[in-house]
């Protein structure tokens, strides 16, 4: 990366560090939970100068939780709860990612989206859901009869009897939006603990002690943002106020020559288990169909499942038919940290000089800067001294989507630097440039699969078959310079 990549002069670097004992001094916060929420909040706090921050995590990378397996929407809120904090948190957080991936390069699709009414019951939902968009101050919904849809969809199934189009809702990519977060929080100051998981936490008047796998980490003040296990860190801390059921969503990723057969997301009527099975184009260029919803007490079970994989295929088969004649690219599933509760639970616990942010659902994409916002402006209420914010120095994040131009075809790059016009991943197009960009940046991947998140190596249609071996080179061949640099990364280095 270069450009508006370089870090400005007056702002000191933090580390990624993966191995080793943490330091001695005492962080002023620390953030536990490196997701796409925990990223932001580290952004957040990184631009109050003079902080020392750190942001903890168990897993080998930033976003390796509900944050790398989502359907990547950008919502726009219009059927939240209305007068709920996710309500509050999103609309304004849809208002501020939208701004921030314009200026950062993370590639946004506003295609809109149709609620499918395919029964009666259906149809008579969506004028309750058009007054719950409008209490939510989303003006622009509006019910379409069945012709409207159908010439908006000539590729839709028998049956549909109406809709509710809602034009804002967009599509994202969440990989470098959580990357774009955690780089600007390295160049502002922010430690980044991979690989440290949270063991046990013990509290005095004075600071919190964390005890990890690495070693004591010291804090004066803590934020907890640890998705699914954030019920098992408000544990360690002596509270029982929610309970984080993991929910199952399986996914089946189709073939880009499918992204033909739609123009919009495609939503059912909500049920209480949540928005129900989509179909939804991807920035890569794909089609998505899913998810699942299943109740699960393994946090650990991310894998899919034959009866969850013909389930979805049933219900694609009634929405978007010719789909389900398409090549399939991959299958995965994520987790949603699902509580009790209908609401975030964002919550300050004066007194202990912490906040907890747990609950968040398939929305905190959504929402992620202004959960950060809200959780700094609680932090507050705990005694922390919040210098005065700054703008941090922006970063370009490279482009994983199709709508713009991708680096192989720029000729003015190429010629540049050939590196960008030497493919390595023909699936996906992705050029020896942009893996060697991505394994020289900021926050490094911590595996292969880090590295295809960043670039989409070996995520097309033969799943790494062809490249794999060449991939898997490239990233040990970075991890040998890494570790030759004395394994810690600075954003100088970027």
């Amino acid at each position: 990366m270069s450009g508006s990549d370089a870090v400005a002069d007056d702002w000191s670097a933090g580390r990624v560090l993966r191995s080793g004992a943490p330091p001695e001094a005492t962080y002023d916060v620390t953030v536990i939970g490196a997701g796409v929420v925990g990223c932001a909040i580290a952004r957040e706090l990184a631009r109050h100068r003079g902080l020392r921050i750190a942001l903890v995590d168990a897993a080998n990378d930033v976003g390796e939780g509900t944050s790398k397996a989502n359907t990547a929407i950008l919502h726009t809120g219009f059927d939240a709860v209305p007068g709920s904090l996710e309500a509050r948190l999103v609309r304004e957080g849809r208002r501020l990612l939208a701004a921030y991936a314009a200026a950062s390069g993370i590639p946004v699709e506003p295609v809109g989206a149709l609620l499918i009414a395919w029964d009666e019951e259906q149809r008579a939902a969506l004028p309750a859901l058009l007054r719950k968009a409008t209490d939510n101050g989303y003006e622009a919904a509006r019910i379409i009869g069945p012709e409207e849809v159908r010439a908006r969809e000539p590729h839709l199934g028998p049956g549909a009897l109406g809709a509710l189009d809602v034009p804002g809702e967009s599509v994202i990519c969440p990989w470098t939006t959580t990357l774009a977060y955690a780089t600007q929080a390295v160049r502002g100051g922010v430690d980044l603990h991979l690989d440290c998981r949270v063991e046990q936490i013990a509290s005095t008047p004075a600071r919190h002690e964390l005890a990890t796998s690495r070693g004591t980490l010291r804090t004066r003040h803590l934020v907890n943002a640890a998705g699914l296990h954030a019920d098992t860190i408000d544990r360690l801390l002596g509270h029982d106020d929610f309970t984080v059921t993991p929910r199952r969503g399986q996914l089946i990723v189709f073939d880009k020559f499918a992204r033909g057969l739609l123009r919009h997301i495609l939503l059912p009527v909500p049920t209480a288990l949540g928005k129900g099975v989509l179909v939804a184009p991807t920035v890569y260029g794909n089609v998505l169909l899913g998810p699942t919803a299943e109740e699960l007490d393994d946090k650990t079970a991310t894998g899919s499942t034959a009866e969850g994989i013909a389930a979805l295929r049933e219900k694609g088969r009634r929405i978007l038919p010719e789909l389900l004649d398409e090549e399939v690219t991959a299958v995965y599933a994520g987790l949603r940290a699902a509580t009790e509760h209908d609401d975030y639970r964002i919550h300050a616990h004066q007194e202990e000089r912490r906040v907890t942010v747990g609950g968040i659902r398939s929305t905190g994409l959504t929402a992620s800067l202004a959960i950060a916002a809200h959780v700094t402006e609680l932090l507050a209420t705990t005694g922390l001294h919040l210098p005065p914010a700054r703008d941090l120095p922006p970063v370009r994040m490279p482009n994983l989507g199709e709508a713009f131009p991708r680096p192989y075809q720029r000729a003015d790059l190429i010629a540049a630097d050939p590196a960008y016009g030497s493919i390595v991943c023909h699936c996906e197009r992705v050029t020896r440039g942009e893996i060697r960009d991505a394994l020289a940046g900021t926050v490094p991947p911590g595996s292969p699969d880090g590295l295809r998140r960043r670039t989409r190596a070996r995520g097309g249609r033969c799943q790494g078959f062809y490249c794999g071996a060449e991939v898997r080179q490239l990233f040990e061949q970075g991890c040998r310079r890494d570790a030759g640099s004395g394994g810690e990364r600075g954003p100088d280095e970027a």
